[in-house]
């Protein structure tokens, strides 16, 4: 193995890219105003539709992040579901328990990350087949750039699409939705009008008029619910409102750049580009584990703490970025404490795990203590970057040591190749067992009962 030739960081992993779309930054957006065609596929219900086709479940309702317990009781938290189980009421973040009142033959499968992951490289093979531009927005959601094929007639694209759709089904045994259109923020709106095995092309004003002006303006990304209630202060409760007003309004309530921005976004005028890593290093690495019951354990919780850190740090090497200002928020479960948050600083700007929780730990540790004393159960674990940067200049009052840096690049050389965890800290196993952020399971339980 040569370690020069696998240093390709996954840097999508925990990550939903939705975090790049407040709105469709300037940056994002191509300069040239030329016409462009965009395709969004939606895997629909990824991680149910996965295990419905792993084990020959096809038809019954699932529920993922759930569990039984050796005398039927249902805990942890529901964090998708398949259609038949939507179809009966069951929603994400609903309790397992009240899943189970809904539905008693509700089926509870773990979600196995390393499992989807390998699907989506071999979905992504397949993508790349059918354009020289993709961008993976999230695990099951995708964007294709199809500006060559501007021009031929809707029963061509209509044919492409449905070709997409076969092979994907002929491969993998899944079924996706897919829309197409003149603006990504539309193609995405599209591929949601017709799940879990839809067509949708918006290539005209007149195909725009019926399907997605009348859809309410929350639905576009970045316009989220408290935006949203602000837009119908002004009487601006559509797409179809965004257009008849113009960008006026929008100015007025987000300011003049912003305002733009969303009313471009909102009105399908955006020529954002299709995406891959190198085009965005966000402003901050972020990092959030709810657990499904309230813990304890503060030997647990600082298990979530390390994996948190090691989860953060690797994304930054990735990104070639280091920070020295840091911030951890910690989830209570009471009927008085909502949470705590602190932030702490590195001795120097790095990205190396060992440093960042010397740092971290004794302050963490210290709160997550006096909230057991009190008795408060701890229900959550966030960790994030507050001052990031590039920089590769040595400081004058701290230098990470060479052989630390080595470590972790060898650790990153061999994770990377084997695309696994396979070199892990040894405190990683005081973490939450499992391969999700929504399971957690009692000592007395199996781990593979429900894989």
């Amino acid at each position: 193995m040569d370690p020069n030739q696998h240093t390709d960081y996954d840097l999508d992993q925990d990550v939903h890219r939705i975090t790049l779309y407040s709105s469709v930054a300037k940056d994002h957006q191509h300069t040239s105003r030329k016409k462009r065609l965009y395709l969004h596929l939606d895997m629909s219900c990824y991680y149910a539709q996965v295990e419905q086709q792993s084990y020959n479940l096809y038809g019954l309702p699932v529920a993922m992040g759930g569990w039984r317990k050796p005398d039927g009781t249902a805990r942890g938290i529901v964090a998708t579901a398949s259609y038949e189980a939507r179809a009966l009421g069951i929603k994400t973040a609903m309790s397992a328990f009240e899943a189970s009142q809904i539905c008693p033959y509700l089926v509870f499968k773990q979600i196995d990350y390393s499992k989807y992951t390998e699907i989506g490289r071999r979905l992504r093979e397949i993508l790349d087949n059918f354009s020289p531009e993709v961008e993976k927005y999230s695990m099951d959601e995708y964007f294709m750039d199809l500006t060559f094929l501007l021009g031929k007639p809707r029963q061509h694209l209509e044919a492409f699409g449905k070709k997409l759709q076969q092979a994907i089904y002929n491969d993998l045994g899944l079924v996706c939705s897919v829309g197409m259109a003149h603006s990504k923020t539309y193609s995405k709106l599209a591929s949601d009008l017709r799940k879990p095995n839809g067509l949708t092309l918006i290539l005209t004003h007149d195909d725009a008029a019926q399907y997605i002006y009348p859809l309410p303006m929350d639905e576009v990304w970045g316009i989220g619910r408290r935006r949203y209630e602000h837009l119908k202060k002004y009487g601006l409760h559509t797409i179809a409102d965004a257009h008849k007003s113009g960008p006026a309004p929008f100015k007025k309530i987000f300011g003049e750049m912003q305002g733009q921005l969303f009313w471009e976004t909102v009105t399908g005028r955006d020529k954002a580009k299709v995406l891959d890593n190198d085009d965005h290093v966000p402003d901050e690495v972020s990092y959030m584990h709810t657990f499904s019951d309230w813990t304890d354990d503060p030997i647990q919780v600082k298990g979530e703490i390390i994996k948190a850190v090691r989860k953060v740090c690797y994304r930054m090497r990735g990104y070639k970025r280091k920070a020295r200002r840091w911030g951890c928020y910690i989830r209570y479960q009471d009927n008085k404490w909502d949470g705590d948050s602190f932030a702490f600083n590195t001795p120097g700007f790095t990205n190396l795990d060992e440093y960042v929780l010397n740092a971290f730990l004794p302050e963490a540790i210290r709160r997550v203590k006096n909230a057991l004393r009190k008795n408060i159960k701890i229900r959550g674990i966030g960790f994030h970057t507050i001052e990031m940067q590039f920089t590769e200049q040595l400081e004058l009052f701290f230098n990470e040591k060479d052989q630390v840096r080595q470590l972790y690049n060898a650790v990153d050389t061999l994770n990377n190749f084997y695309k696994a965890d396979v070199v892990t800290p040894a405190a990683i196993q005081e973490s939450v067992p499992g391969n999700t952020h929504f399971v957690n399971r009692s000592p007395n339980e199996s781990l593979t009962s429900n894989r």
